[in-house]
């Protein structure tokens, strides 16, 4: 059984030592020359003005994870719809139905509360 998965394996470890080899053959023989104006902030050719680093607003992250919650959230949805008539003709059917019935109960009641406590609003 775990021959089957020695491809994916095989795989997983070639392309993480090869991102570590080219990491360190970068740091190792790249150029190293820091100066003032190479640790400047670029800004499409522009001269940069204000700090590189600049505060942002917690709603954006906020909306950022909400975006990521929902999607993957919604992602549940396309296994379940392949296999709908399977579970249909099941003894399963009725059971496996309500379950996403409550799945999107939960997910709406989620959105909602996140739509009424102003986690949506962008200002």
């Amino acid at each position: 059984m775990f021959l089957e998965y020695l491809p994916i394996a095989v795989l997983i470890f070639l392309s993480t030592g090869l991102a570590a080899l080219v990491v360190i053959l970068g740091h190792l023989f790249g150029p190293r020359r820091p100066t003032k104006a190479k640790s400047l902030p670029y800004e499409s050719g522009m001269n940069p003005y204000g700090p590189g680093t600049r505060r942002m607003s917690v709603r954006f992250y906020l909306i950022a994870v909400l975006f990521i919650l929902f999607d993957i959230e919604i992602i549940f949805f396309l296994p379940w719809a392949v296999v709908l008539r399977d579970f249909i003709a099941n003894s399963l059917g009725l059971f496996a139905l309500l379950e996403m019935f409550v799945f999107i109960a939960i997910l709406l009641v989620g959105y909602v509360y996140a739509w009424k406590k102003g986690a949506l609003e962008w200002e």
